[in-house]
């Protein structure tokens, strides 16, 4: 474990090291986050800046880069419209 955060540490941007994702959370951490209910992988929702786990229809919170996956921050999403249209957040 301790050797995956120092590898995602390094590709995080912090420091001047590599790119993103465009919400604020690098690409190396993104492909590695999965959903907390599911244990599903998360995409990133350009529109709302949220992470969301297509399996469950839940929508997390990006605050400062932090992603908040915390089941109780999710946000129930609309069944009803398009994956893309809706993105929660």
């Amino acid at each position: 474990m301790r050797r995956t955060a120092a590898s995602l540490l390094r590709h995080s941007g912090i420091g001047g090291g590599g790119g993103g994702s465009g919400g604020g959370i690098p690409q190396a951490l993104a492909d590695a986050l999965v959903c907390p209910l599911s244990k599903k992988p998360l995409r990133y929702c350009e529109d709302s800046g949220s992470l969301v786990s297509d399996a469950v229809g839940v929508s997390f919170p990006i605050f400062d880069g932090i992603p908040y996956l915390v089941p109780k921050d999710g946000k129930l999403l609309d069944h009803d419209q398009d994956k893309s249209e809706d993105c929660g957040y």
